[in-house]
């Protein structure tokens, strides 16, 4: 006892400082290496870890799915378009009947009554009166492009373009009557429609 007193330094004792000898004299809890980077989870009554289930890819329904096509009324024509559509399909059949047979046949004929019977039906409510107006006009294009000119000029021309409308005046009227007879239909049973709604 002694002998310790004697080797301790004359003055006031020093303490450690906090924290280190402290803290090394006092073990802490034991626990796993890895606790501070996965959170535990939690545990049942009996004890067990509940297992997390398998996590599913989940794929986008419309993945590689096909688009339905969408249902609904048709397209309809405005009057610029419907004279477009009469213009296009008329020559085209011209065109076609003159390089086969070598002329404007029943080829040319039976064309124009399908392009004006589908100028009737796509034309739009507004622009009813292009349907039968449309389907003349390019009728008699078609016939000054790929009809017979009997003389050159101007005269030889209209006087080829007159024969070449006489001579097919069944199809021109067949087909302009039935844009007509379309048209007309379309206009009364809209003005029917209309009529219901408001009266009822």
């Amino acid at each position: 006892m002694e002998q310790s007193i004697r080797t301790q330094p004359p003055g006031p004792r020093r303490r450690p400082p906090a924290g280190t000898a402290a803290e090394a004299a006092v073990p802490g809890p034991a626990g796993p290496p890895d606790s501070r980077l996965r959170p535990s989870r939690p545990r049942t009554a009996a004890g067990v870890r509940p297992v997390p289930p398998k996590a599913r890819l989940r794929l986008p329904l419309h993945f590689g799915a096909r688009e339905r096509p969408r249902s609904g009324r048709p397209a309809r024509l405005t009057a610029i378009g419907t004279g477009v559509v009469a213009l296009a399909g008329t020559v085209l059949l011209a065109a076609v009947d003159r390089a086969l047979f070598d002329g404007l046949g029943v080829l040319f004929g039976i064309g124009y009554l399908v392009v004006c019977f589908q100028l009737a039906v796509r034309v739009r409510f507004a622009d009813l009166a292009a349907a039968p107006i449309s389907g003349p006009i390019a009728f008699a294009v078609a016939l000054l492009l790929f009809g017979p000119v009997a003389a050159p000029g101007v005269t030889g021309q209209v006087v080829a373009l007159a024969s070449g409308l006489a001579l097919r005046a069944t199809w021109l009227f067949s087909g302009t009557g039935l844009a007509g007879v379309i048209v007309a239909a379309r206009f009364v049973a809209q003005r029917r429609l209309r009529r219901g709604r408001v009266n009822g």
